[in-house]
């Protein structure tokens, strides 16, 4: 049942303990005791709107930052994963395989002010080697929402065996 519900309210967060029940064939108090125990757990761990902003007419860039960084010893990549996710700019941190070690995504007013906080915060810590910074273009599909519904008419080419 939690992954059920786990499912139901990562595609619509706004749905209420009853809908969820009656769409799972539970009691609302049953549904809302494993809502209860799965956030205790940390297993949910907030709820948000995913929000379109390029249709808010307020100018804001998002970035993804690769950033290479020498791990401490005995924290490994804990400790600068640390520093890097409490700076309020900064919005995702993962730790990723591949060419560098964490990827670092954060929003900003303009393209100076990301680069101004990737100068003076993330590239001044100690243990940051190098940076790459990458900024959004467009939004096309985010958490399985497509952000252009005008685009739904599918022209990809038939292929036939």
């Amino acid at each position: 049942m939690k992954k059920d519900i786990l499912d139901i309210l990562e595609n619509d967060s706004r749905k209420t303990v009853e809908e969820i029940a009656l769409m799972l064939g539970k009691t609302p108090e049953e549904v809302a005791a494993a809502i209860a125990e799965m956030e205790a757990d940390n297993i949910i761990c907030g709820y948000s709107t995913l929000i379109n902003w390029e249709n808010v007419k307020d100018d804001f860039v998002t970035a993804m930052i690769e950033v290479k960084v020498t791990p401490k010893r005995d924290m490994g990549f804990e400790h600068i994963a640390r520093r890097i996710y409490g700076f309020n700019e900064v919005k995702n941190v993962y730790l990723m395989s591949g060419g560098y070690d964490l990827l670092v995504m954060m929003e900003g007013r303009n393209l100076k002010e990301i680069s101004t906080f990737v100068s003076t915060k993330l590239s001044a810590l100690d243990s940051v080697l190098s940076t790459a910074t990458h900024f959004v273009l467009k939004r096309y599909k985010e958490h399985g929402v497509i952000f252009d519904k005008n685009s739904e008419n599918d022209e990809r080419m038939i292929v036939s065996p």
